[in-house]
């Protein structure tokens, strides 16, 4: 594979925080044992989009995996559309995309579900353990309850040891809710079969399990998965973070392109597209600027360049994922390029490997936009074809009116309030936005001092407003 891509993609969220952590940190491992030319997340609800970040990618063969629990919706029809693939092996612009299967599926998910339960109940006898394992349960996809169903039965028949091995929905019998009266061994232990620590797992799970009594917060900022044991109804309860926060996951997806390489065969890939050279510094990328130091570079935000040496200074290069996370009052920022950046910082890093990690982590996806568009080979997406191509909830998005459309983006691209991208899209394939202001317009040509954030194409946001008008509408007849 050291001449390939790997692009794992996940669901991410405009509300938590935590939703996108284990996909990155997956990555991070992943690319840290250098079994590939390059490695890429990519998400539906946060930046870089599943077609922004093939932008990016420079290798002609490309592995994706998406992280997701079970085969459905997601998988089967949103995934393949937003990426543009037509099967398993797709091939087009001069490469070949290797589709391969959710990790949650892949059998080595068993393995982990053990891993996690030793480790969450360290020294407890199995023989006294019921293990369970929940999930969301919906009759909207019956793949993700066969999910865990299956891995159940693995276990239960696997001769693992457990007093029994169970299966518990939130929305569907049988019920999390009575975990104490379907469990008859003394301990339990309770997996959440996700990817992330999302809404379920530290708000809604440990409401029905008692717990707590109401939704907390971001699972980063409480302790719901430390109190092990928790004496409640009579049982000794050992509560675990999501399944998909294991540090192991990251072998699971290797698993899974091993597993495609071992039904499709492999792709000969040869050499890959070269990197454009960053600008001369000092330069600035959105909110930050980049100058030259005696060991490498060191970046800060814009604004507090007169005062750099006074700022706590930061030397690990992933740090800057955790910057670029809150804005300075500890909100979310869902999306990365708005004008929100957080201030107080210095990063500095030694090599320009480490340099671009960084840049990918404060404005993901952008590096690779600004090298297309140089390079003549963007593709901006109209508005129309966007909302056009959505499905479910989303398909009565494109009924919206022009008028609509225009007042639409002017409010929800803001560009010093909501996002500072410059759009490079049309209202449709023969009509242009009407109303964009200056700051939202590519500029021609590009400034050399600068890499620009580009929008390619209207993102989940957009989608998101369109979908609400459209309801709107529909209301008002």
């Amino acid at each position: 594979m050291s001449s390939a891509a790997l692009v794992i993609i996940g669901h991410g969220s405009t509300l938590n925080p935590d939703s996108s952590t284990p996909t990155h940190a997956h990555a991070d491992a992943i690319r840290q044992l250098g079994l590939f030319a390059e490695v890429h997340c990519a998400f539906w609800k946060e930046e870089p989009s599943m077609r922004e970040v093939f932008y990016s990618v420079r290798s002609e063969v490309v592995y994706i995996v998406p992280n997701f629990i079970s085969e459905g919706y997601f998988t089967r029809q949103v995934l393949p559309r937003e990426m543009n693939l037509d099967g398993p092996v797709t091939k087009r612009d001069g490469k070949t995309f290797f589709y391969c299967d959710p990790v949650g599926i892949h059998p080595s998910m068993t393995k982990l579900l053990l891993h996690r339960a030793d480790e969450v109940a360290p020294g407890v006898p199995r023989g006294e353990t019921t293990l369970i394992i929940v999930g969301h349960g919906t009759s909207l996809n019956e793949n993700s309850k066969k999910a865990i169903e299956t891995q159940v039965a693995l276990i239960r028949d696997g001769g693992y040891g457990f007093a029994e091995v169970l299966d518990t929905y939130m929305e569907e019998a049988p019920f999390v809710a009575k975990w104490d009266e379907l469990a008859s061994a003394p301990n339990v232990v309770v997996v959440p079969f996700f990817i992330a620590d999302a809404l379920h797992s530290y708000q809604d799970i440990p409401v029905l399990l008692g717990i707590e009594t109401e939704p907390t917060s971001a699972a980063s900022q409480n302790d719901v998965f430390r109190h092990n044991p928790i004496a409640l109804r009579g049982k000794n309860l050992f509560y675990s973070s999501s399944i998909g926060t294991d540090p192991l996951m990251s072998t699971v997806i290797l698993d899974q392109v091993s597993d495609f390489v071992a039904k499709h065969g492999p792709a000969i890939a040869s050499a890959s597209r070269p990197a454009v050279p960053l600008p001369p510094c000092p330069f600035s990328m959105g909110q930050i600027t980049i100058a030259e130091s005696v060991h490498g570079w060191i970046m800060c935000h814009s604004d507090d360049i007169a005062h750099l040496e006074n700022l706590p200074a930061h030397s690990d290069v992933l740090k800057a994922r955790e910057l670029a996370m809150l804005d300075d009052t500890g909100n979310f920022r869902a999306l990365k390029a708005a004008p929100t950046l957080k201030h107080g910082w210095r990063l500095n890093v030694a090599t320009e490997s480490e340099l671009r990690l960084a840049l990918e982590c404060f404005y993901p996806g952008a590096i690779g936009l600004w090298e297309s568009s140089l390079a003549g080979t963007l593709r901006p997406v109209p508005l129309r074809d966007t909302l056009g191509r959505q499905t479910g909830m989303y398909r009565f998005a494109n009924t919206i009116s022009d008028d609509q459309a225009n007042e639409m983006v002017v409010c929800e691209c803001d560009p010093f309030k909501k996002c500072a991208r410059r759009i490079t899209w049309p209202l449709n394939s023969s009509q242009q936005l009407s109303s964009l202001p200056p700051e939202k317009r590519p500029q021609e040509p590009w400034p050399t001092d600068e890499i620009p954030l580009l929008c390619v194409e209207a993102c989940t946001h957009l989608v998101s407003a369109a979908r609400e008008i459209a309801r709107a509408n529909y209301s008002a007849k």
